[in-house]
């Protein structure tokens, strides 16, 4: 009888070792003196991506030592992200566009400016062994928020009968991201509220005039159509299984074309390496003042060959892709690509030939 407290104790022991020969230990060594941390392992490249669904997620108050385990992991590739839930709500708190609000930690102390790439925060896991990861938690953002600049070029064909003409603007890509203000090249947004997966803004969007008179003769006597300054408000959500829905609707705030479009889009993202692509497709609705100005002959300006149209609301259907590559972490390009196909009501018009719009965007930006 005396040996069986020996025996379990040697029982124990064993077990006591192959938890730590399974285990990752993640060691944070600038984490908050009290709260929340959150240690979560993931083993999929489009689901680190968007720091989302995990396959094991563990919570730990902070410890004097700064380490956490996670037990019982097999073999295999992984990646790490920390973070310090600093209102203890359950979730990583996130700005309008997903960035992280809240302050995170990578494995191989892995620092992206944007997205994160699965293959730079990467590392093997072996049957033999504990794994340890050294981190340091940071802001995303910083205290003032976070700069990029670069130069960018916006693209759009024209529908236009005897028209070769496509709009072509290179653009100053200027971005910012702040806990509440985002600016990319164009687009303007800014955070009123929101959670994890649901978050409300109010937009502002550049938006290119569709043709100049002299593009075209079918088009001479209608005048240039100006550039303007949309703004509206914004709602995205994320969901679970990494499909997000995004809804917008901006006006013409300058009163040059005085109409609105709405838009609803649903994409998902995909990583590959340093790329991640977001297939991505939507409904565009364009309000009659909106369409007209576009793709409308008024009366006044009817002609043999171009009798005047009013056209009416319309809704097209545009499919596109946008594309990050991480170059370094403070290196990106962005590309972004799309069809729109266009309502009856504008195909029918007489100064339209084509049934298709194709729209695009590419940038190469540095990341303070």
């Amino acid at each position: 009888m005396k040996l069986l407290p020996a025996g379990l104790l040697l029982v124990c022991l064993f077990q006591l070792s192959d938890v730590a020969a399974e285990s990752i230990s993640v060691r944070i060594n600038n984490a908050p003196e009290q709260g929340v941390v959150v240690i979560q392992l993931y083993d999929n490249p489009s689901t680190f991506g968007d720091f989302r669904n995990p396959v094991r997620e563990t919570r730990h108050p902070v410890s004097a030592d700064g380490v956490y385990r996670i037990t019982n992991v097999p073999a295999g590739e992984y990646a790490v992200l920390a973070y310090f839930d600093e209102n203890e709500n359950g979730a990583l708190d996130r700005t309008f566009i997903g960035i992280p609000k809240e302050p995170i930690a990578l494995s191989n102390n892995y620092k992206p400016k944007g997205p994160p790439s699965f293959q730079r925060a990467s590392f093997r896991k072996l049957d033999d062994g504990e794994h340890v990861l050294d981190l340091e938690m940071y802001s995303v953002l910083g205290e003032a928020g976070q700069w990029g600049v670069g130069l960018g070029v916006i693209g759009r064909s024209s529908p236009y009968k005897g028209s070769d003409t496509n709009v072509v603007q290179v653009i100053p890509a200027i971005t910012y991201f702040g806990e509440r203000l985002q600016w990319v090249g164009p687009q303007l947004r800014y955070g009123l509220v929101g959670s994890d997966q649901l978050r409300l803004a109010v937009t502002a969007t550049y938006r290119v005039g569709a043709y100049e008179e002299d593009d075209s003769p079918i088009l001479q006597g209608l005048g240039d159509r100006d550039n303007t300054l949309m703004a509206g408000i914004g709602l995205v959500y994320e969901g679970k299984q990494g499909v997000d829905v995004d809804f917008r609707y901006e006006h013409d705030v300058l009163g040059r074309a005085d109409g609105g479009t709405a838009a609803l889009t649903v994409s998902k993202g995909f990583q590959w390496g340093n790329l991640r692509l977001s297939p991505a497709l939507g409904v565009n609705w364009l309000s009659s003042d909106l369409a007209n100005y576009d793709f409308g002959v008024p009366v006044a300006a009817a002609l043999p060959g171009r009798p005047a149209y009013d056209v009416g609301s319309s809704i097209n259907v545009e499919a596109g892709v946008s594309g990050l590559y991480e170059i370094t972490e403070n290196w990106r390009f962005v590309l972004s690509v799309s069809a729109e196909f266009l309502d009856s009501e504008i195909t029918d018009s007489p100064i339209v030939a084509d049934d298709q719009v194709f729209k695009g965007f590419a940038a190469l930006t540095y990341t303070f």
